[in-house]
């Protein structure tokens, strides 16, 4: 008797301690972990009773993505501290399958994520979980000569103007204007946009200079997708360092660093 009770308490405690998590409007997570799965094929997600938490860096070491979805996004939130390990490809295809107005449900079971979908029917899906052999990533600690908050689409289509004719851009503040550029060993393209226009914050005794960085479109094709997401993308960069691209709603915060290109003449 006092076995089979120590084995029911037993088995009470770790269902107690496994992850639970309810998301009401899971397009958003959906549309994140797509854009994500273009930069990486795994992840480990740390989940606290702050929220979510994805940090991650490409296998190139180029580009660096950070995904925060706090508590008040979830509608459930029943947790300690847990990592897990996934494949972006499985979580994404199960991700899709979610429609408008459903609810989608994570819960840890042993050595597996149990996804649940719940509109007209409850769907579950059981995706294995993944030992990712990776110290834990952080955001590293950047400061930036300029700051250019602009409409997302304004940046998403000046993005694309320029893959049309060079494989880089170059990003150019000055205190009253910012423009995007790219140069091909023919063609050109430019978007310029005046301080009445966008948002340009310039680091003091940087106001006389031209900020000036230049950056992989092939990576910044991917990162942009995000602006569908967000009205506002904030532009964080110095002159031959990294930029900080950021997406921000109430809901979550969507951030992507960029090595430099070296400048060169096209």
């Amino acid at each position: 008797m006092f076995k089979n009770n120590f084995k029911l308490i037993r088995e009470l405690k770790l269902l107690k301690e496994n992850m639970l998590l309810k998301l009401d409007e899971p397009k958003i997570l959906s549309d994140i972990i797509s854009i994500i799965s273009e930069l990486v094929i795994e992840v480990r997600i740390k989940v606290n009773k702050q929220g979510m938490f994805i940090v991650a860096i490409d296998p190139a070491n180029v580009a660096l993505v950070s995904f925060k979805l706090p508590k008040e996004a979830f509608s459930q939130l029943e947790v300690e501290e847990e990592v897990v390990g996934v494949s972006l490809d499985n979580l994404k295809s199960i991700l899709k399958r979610s429609r408008p107005g459903s609810s989608l449900i994570f819960q840890t079971e042993d050595n597996l994520l149990r996804i649940e979908l719940q509109d007209k029917i409850k769907r579950e899906f059981k995706l294995s979980l993944i030992d990712i052999e990776t110290e834990e990533k952080t955001m590293p600690n950047l400061e930036f000569a300029s700051r250019v908050e602009m409409p997302g689409i304004d940046l998403s289509e000046s993005i694309e103007d320029c893959s049309i004719v060079a494989d880089a851009c170059t990003f150019v503040a000055k205190p009253n204007k910012f423009t995007i550029e790219a140069k091909g060993s023919l063609n050109s393209a430019k978007s310029e946009f005046s301080s009445d226009e966008v948002k340009i914050e310039i680091k003091p005794g940087e106001e006389n200079s031209e900020i000036r960085g230049r950056y992989s479109l092939e990576y910044l094709q991917k990162f942009i997708k995000a602006a569908k997401i967000t009205e506002k993308a904030i532009i964080n960069f110095s002159s031959n360092y990294p930029l900080k691209l950021e997406f921000k709603t109430p809901r979550m915060e969507l951030a992507f660093v960029l090595a430099p290109r070296v400048e060169t003449e096209d």
